[in-house]
């Protein structure tokens, strides 16, 4: 073991260390007693296993919401059995963020943004992320990266960022869909078939095409006794199923298809829309976002027609870079990390004002609140740290 300090229980009933007393929930405590606690946590020896923690990590947030394109979950797992004491939290896994987090003795590093997002031919020394693989293995640190999962999450990314607008009301831009509701298929076909049908060979037909589920019920159209059959089905095993039906044209006549959605989660998606509860002028909004993401500078472009005192009602919101979430939204107002300069001058022709913070100053300020979230969610079973520092490359100069 790389650590000599603290070793993980033996015991399967998880017992505490002798001399040391499990602390309640921090649901519990008051805040001000939590931060008295914290010296006594980062002297804890708690300890999760890796996959058990990993799950509890997917029931805060489930990878489900993030996008298709993004690399999000284990990125770098040393070989199991492998223990967590210290999870360490980070917006950017830089060269000097892994330094710091090997002084801090992590054992499993939560990088916001995921530092293996293309694929690596080689693992060597000579890049910077190939480098960090190769550290994070040699001293068995293990490395998750969430994404846009938190920037979907009802509590995550842009739920935060949307604090500094004040009172509001919000939804997301582009709400998730539920991951697997309804059922599974993208297609629902329907047909009816009477009894002068061959029945047994139309239902043996249809359930021997791969990736269909057929059910059939007792029905009565015009009088007569018939058979409704509904099945659900893939893209795919739809066209067969119409290859095989439209041999009989009676069948093919009467068939119905639907195309399934999953519901939309209403509180879960990429950006949010925010509308405020009293409009503020532009002027009271930039010195809000500028105290809450702690900056002395942003940039800003004025829409057309608008001046620092025109009223702002609702905000349009994206953590990181916003161009392709805000595209089309209707708003007052703009705010994300970046967005291209053409972006910028499309919004800013339709009267929308646009502000811009760099990219990664509109998600590191998250990581305290996330500190705090997972500490409730974890039951304060390991202990939980930011990294002081991860910053935003950018600086105004």
């Amino acid at each position: 073991m790389r650590r000599s300090e603290c070793r993980p229980l033996r015991s399967a009933s998880r017992h505490p260390v002798p001399g040391f007393r499990m602390l309640p929930s921090a649901r519990l405590v008051p805040a001000s007693v939590r931060r008295a606690q914290s010296s006594i946590h980062s002297s804890s020896c708690f300890f999760m296993d890796l996959k058990t923690l990993l799950s509890s990590l997917n029931e805060f947030a489930s990878l489900s919401f993030a996008e298709s394109w993004d690399n999000v979950g284990l990125l770098v797992e040393p070989s199991p059995p492998h223990t967590v004491n210290t999870l360490f939290l980070t917006n950017d896994l830089t060269e000097e963020v892994m330094e710091e987090a090997l002084q801090k003795k992590a054992d499993l590093i939560l990088s916001y943004h995921p530092p293996i997002f293309r694929p690596m031919k080689h693992i060597t020394w000579k890049t910077w992320k190939e480098r960090l693989v190769i550290r994070a293995l040699e001293n068995r640190v293990a490395i998750y990266s969430p994404h846009t999962a938190y920037d979907a999450a009802p509590q995550g990314v842009n739920s935060w960022l949307a604090k500094g607008l004040g009172t509001c009301t919000t939804r997301p831009i582009h709400p998730s869909k539920a991951p697997n509701y309804p059922t599974e298929g993208t297609h629902r076909l329907e047909f009816s078939a009477n009894h002068s049908q061959d029945l047994d060979k139309v239902l043996s037909a249809v359930k021997g095409v791969g990736g269909v589920s057929v059910t059939s019920s007792p029905a009565r159209c015009d009088g007569e006794e018939q058979t409704r059959i509904s099945l659900n089905c893939t893209q795919k095993a739809l066209m067969q199923v119409l290859a095989f039906l439209s041999q009989d044209r009676q069948l093919y006549q009467k068939t119905e298809i639907l195309s399934l959605e999953k519901p939309l989660l209403l509180h879960t998606g990429m950006g949010r829309l925010c509308t405020l509860d009293d409009s503020a002028p532009l002027a009271t909004m930039i010195e809000q976002i500028k105290r809450h993401l702690k900056l002395s500078h942003l940039r800003l472009a004025l829409g057309v027609g608008r001046t620092l005192e025109s009223p702002v009602k609702v905000v349009a919101v994206c953590a990181g870079s916003g161009g392709s979430v805000l595209q089309g939204v209707e708003a007052d107002l703009y705010l994300t990390g970046e967005m291209s300069h053409h972006d910028v001058l499309d919004a800013a022709s339709k009267g929308i004002n646009v502000i811009l913070c760099e990219h990664s100053n509109t998600e590191r300020g998250f990581l305290s609140d996330l500190q705090e979230m997972l500490g409730v969610h974890l039951e304060n079973k390991i202990n939980i740290i930011v990294s002081e520092t991860d910053r935003d490359p950018l600086h105004v100069v």
